[in-house]
């Protein structure tokens, strides 16, 4: 098995790019997902050149940008091309106005348009299952990536998500793994959000560290292994105790390291 590289999510950190890699170096990353997203330091409006700069200055840390979670209009594409960035990854969803079939017909004519530069930049778009009305399940995202090569349009698979929705890690992977580019790990459990008394039950997931939730790290890891995955593994810090960031996701790499070298 190659050495797998472990990325993070840096949403939680708005930090100019010098004081972000440092602060992610500390934490023992390989690399990062970048968001490219107004209130950053790379956003949409300056990722031409910052984007590019951004992976030189990382690079010094030692960080490299696996990803970035922002458009995959042309400008955004090129940026990721110019920086070496290899996939962009997005969320989708079925919106409340139309069928599931109705909205798969629409992300596909998304995709679609952006294939061309994807294509010609040698940029992957990135599909990630979110639960809701995103694409939830592994059968949902393989169904929906069905007619695209996974060197343009591939699969991340979120085990938290995969989690929430009930399914077995183990079934999920077989499903997306010869379209999987990345896997996301963070955890969660459903959380009651009204008391007993109330006329109907409404819960909501609580994002927890990586021992405490629905999804199983261990086997997760396990199932990883025994198919020798190389690819990124990108811890998301998201939690909700969001003031605990730090600790928490000091102490997620340190688990997730230890079970990928068992």
């Amino acid at each position: 098995m190659n050495k797998l590289q472990f990325t993070v999510f840096t949403k939680p950190w708005k930090l100019d790019i010098p004081a972000l890699g440092k602060h992610i170096a500390a934490l023992g990353f390989d690399g990062v997902e970048l968001p490219v997203r107004p209130g950053y330091s790379v956003n949409p409006d300056n990722q031409t050149t910052a984007l590019p700069q951004a992976a030189q200055i990382l690079g010094d840390f030692g960080l490299k940008i696996a990803s970035v979670a922002g458009n995959i209009d042309e400008p955004a594409v090129a940026a990721c091309a110019q920086a070496g960035v290899p996939l962009i990854r997005i969320c989708v969803s079925i919106g409340s106005d139309e069928t599931y079939n109705e909205g798969v017909v629409r992300l596909r004519h998304s995709f679609d348009d952006a294939l061309p530069h994807l294509d010609r930049h040698g940029v992957t778009l990135g599909i990630q299952n979110h639960c809701g009305r995103g694409i939830c399940h592994a059968t949902g995202l393989r169904d929906l990536l069905e007619p695209y090569d996974p060197r343009n349009v591939a699969i991340v698979w979120d085990a938290a998500h995969n989690a929430l929705q009930g399914e077995e890690p183990e079934l999920a992977l077989d499903i997306v793994w010869d379209k999987l580019r990345m896997v996301n790990l963070k955890n969660a459990y459903w959380q009651r959000s009204n008391g007993p008394e109330a006329e109907h039950a409404v819960w909501h997931p609580y994002w927890t560290s990586g021992l405490h939730g629905l999804a199983s790290w261990p086997r997760v890891a396990a199932s990883l292994k025994q198919r020798n995955y190389d690819g990124p593994i990108c811890l998301t810090a998201e939690y909700t105790d969001e003031p605990s960031v730090d600790r928490l996701i000091a102490q997620d790499i340190a688990f997730a390291r230890k079970l990928f070298a068992q």
